[in-house]
């Protein structure tokens, strides 16, 4: 029996076959020899890697308030500014600014088993510290808020709690994984000093066992405790937990001086090339400049910022005339704060700007898969005649999806359509927010490929709109 959902997902497919006649009235022919270009020329340009390299080589990590946070919009105005764009402007935007201090340490203590031994950690992002001395206390070990909740103040009070929850691994898609285990790291801190807790360690977000923390920002909320909060390593967790069953009275021992300093004023860095036709109407294209503070912040996010401005070059390169306004977005602060996304769309809003479309990148620098589009059903069913002109280049994955962090505060401003560019997901939880998310990580042509993808998409935005938010373009 078809639920409402699939229901849904078949007229839509169904609405997109008998629109495929669309196709011949938008000189197939022509969109196809364009498209190739795009891949040709970045398949054959070193440009975007380069820029890669630059950016988590010279510069590295790039966390927001950081001085490399503040190099990182310079270069990238400059790159822009090089490329003779019809505009490149910086959009002023205060940000947060947390340092994580120290080395982190954390040890298990006192285990009937091993004795002491070190436990791979490092702070989550926000998190205040445990003071020069360190925090050391017994540990309880939950799965879910729930059962944190039936611990009750008896057995939580005084205590570090361990939330171990790892990833659904049944799911192929691993940003669903992600999504149904990252909420005790955004909420566990405030759940647990609810209850008395001193301290929390959550199992770091990746379904792969690693001796790697993972970072990503964390949350208080007025009126309950700051107690410090750490991701331990997966092989941490696993080891942590199997000695809680023989020992439930170790102590975990943890040393973190991280702290939140005052806000600093940072900047989307903004790039565009006006419409010929339709500049009032923009497609944006982007993704986020800043990065956390352990590696060099390659697939999270400098592949995404360097694929959008490399998709300004080869509209340029290959003197491809835009209808609508084309603009690239470096946001600020999509870590710990999204202040750039919402910044950029409150001034969008200010001004009265119409989108039609935000395209965002921040999900690595894989191998393009497709589009996941959150906008209406007609917009979502014209994407989809494009497919014929985007599968070849292996872009199969096209349907209803997830448009993007810092595109997000756009939705409701018209009818803009989010759409999110995405890679294969398998390896992207290996890297995401640790140390080893360096620019060795990233494959060249992988890069490339997404650059092509991300191009050829906005040059069909470009020369037909979306339905329900533009009259349709004439050739």
């Amino acid at each position: 029996m078809l639920n409402k959902k699939n229901l849904r997902h078949l007229m839509v497919a169904a609405a997109a076959a008998f629109a495929m006649p669309a196709m011949a009235q938008q000189n197939y022919a022509q969109d196809s020899a364009t498209i190739k270009k795009i891949y040709d020329n970045a398949l054959t340009s070193f440009e975007s890697y380069e820029n890669l390299r630059y950016l988590t080589k010279q510069i590295g990590a790039r966390l927001s308030g950081s001085p490399q946070a503040a190099a990182a919009v310079e270069w990238s105005r400059q790159v822009m500014e090089d490329m003779d764009l019809d505009r490149v402007y910086l959009q002023p935007v205060m940000v947060p600014h947390w340092v994580r201090g120290d080395k982190e340490i954390g040890r298990i203590t006192n285990s009937k088993l091993i004795g002491t031994a070190d436990a791979p950690i490092c702070a989550l992002g926000g998190s205040v510290g445990t003071g020069e001395a360190g925090l050391s206390a017994e540990v309880v070990e939950v799965k879910n808020f729930e059962e944190l909740e039936k611990l009750g103040k008896k057995n939580v009070k005084g205590k570090i709690v361990f939330f171990n929850r790892p990833f659904d691994n049944t799911l192929v898609e691993t940003m669903g994984a992600y999504g149904g285990a990252v909420d005790q790291r955004g909420g566990g801190p405030v759940a647990a000093a609810k209850l008395g807790a001193v301290g929390v360690l959550v199992r770091s977000m990746t379904n792969d066992f690693q001796d790697v923390p993972h970072t990503g920002n964390t949350r208080y909320a007025d009126g309950v405790a700051k107690i410090p909060a750490a991701a331990i390593s997966t092989n941490g967790a696993e080891q942590l937990s199997k000695l809680l069953k023989n020992d439930p009275n170790l102590k975990f021992y943890m040393r973190m001086t991280s702290e939140t300093l005052p806000d600093v004023l940072s900047y989307n860095v903004i790039g565009e090339i006006k419409g010929t036709e339709r500049p009032d109407e923009i497609i944006v294209v982007g993704g986020h400049l800043d990065s956390w503070d352990l590696g060099e912040g390659a697939h999270d996010d400098g592949t995404g910022c360097v694929q959008s401005i490399e998709v300004l070059r080869l509209m340029k390169d290959l003197g491809i005339k835009p209808k609508r306004t084309i603009r690239a977005v470096m946001f600020m602060n999509e870590e710990n704060g999204l202040r750039g996304g919402l910044k950029y769309a409150e001034e969008a809003k200010s001004k009265g700007e119409k989108h039609i479309a935000a395209i965002e990148s921040d999900a690595g620098g894989f191998t393009p898969r497709g589009f996941g589009i959150e906008g209406s059903d007609a917009q979502l069913q014209q994407v989809l005649t494009w497919k014929p002109l985007l599968a070849p280049y292996g872009l199969h994955n096209i349907g209803e999806g997830h448009g993007g962090a810092d595109i997000g505060p756009l939705k409701g401003q018209g009818t803009v359509a989010l759409i999110g560019f995405k890679p294969d997901s398998q390896r992207y939880f290996d890297y995401h927010h640790t140390a080893i998310d360096t620019f060795e990580q990233v494959n060249r042509r992988e890069v490339q490929l997404g650059a092509a993808s991300m191009a050829s998409l906005v040059y069909l935005l470009s020369e037909y709109g979306l339905n329900g938010t533009t009259a349709k373009a004439q050739k």
